[in-house]
């Protein structure tokens, strides 16, 4: 399976972790940036890697900036693309379950690196649960389509 991810500078650090237990864990990527702590612009690497997931070169990704709000947002702007903000184990497994997230956003400064591992591998391991869900998921793709008319 492949995975997009990409950081900005403050998350770079963070992104290299993940990447090597993906790496480890036998998964495909795609590394959308940023390459190194030097600062850039993170609506940059979070539209790559939203766009990237929305036109199928990636099954999903994992978007990482200071706080993960700015990258929540910018992915979220991308057709198709449904990114939550991770928070704990407990909310990732229910933006899979309930939600059908394809997109995993961490805010670096506020998330210890095994937990945001942990939430990783809970992202990648959870199914979405479709029945009751599906209705409602269908109700947000149906208005995003409605506004890109």
């Amino acid at each position: 399976m492949k995975i997009a991810i990409g950081s900005d500078h403050a998350a770079y650090e963070l992104k290299e972790s993940i990447k090597k237990m993906l790496i480890k864990e036998g998964y495909d990527l795609l590394d959308v940036g940023t390459n190194s702590s030097c600062s850039v612009d993170y609506p940059v690497y979070g539209l790559a890697l939203a766009k990237a997931v929305a036109a199928g070169e990636a099954k999903y990704g994992i978007a990482l900036c200071g706080s993960g709000i700015g990258m929540s947002i910018v992915a979220n702007k991308v057709h198709g693309i449904r990114a939550a903000l991770a928070c704990d184990g407990n909310r990732v497994a229910l933006a899979r379950q309930h939600n059908n997230a394809n997109v995993l956003v961490i805010g670096a400064r506020f998330t210890e690196e095994e937990a945001a591992l942990e939430m990783v591998k809970v992202f990648l391991q959870t199914e979405f649960e479709g029945q009751r869900h599906e209705k409602r998921v269908q109700l947000i793709t149906e208005y995003e389509q409605k506004s890109h008319e």
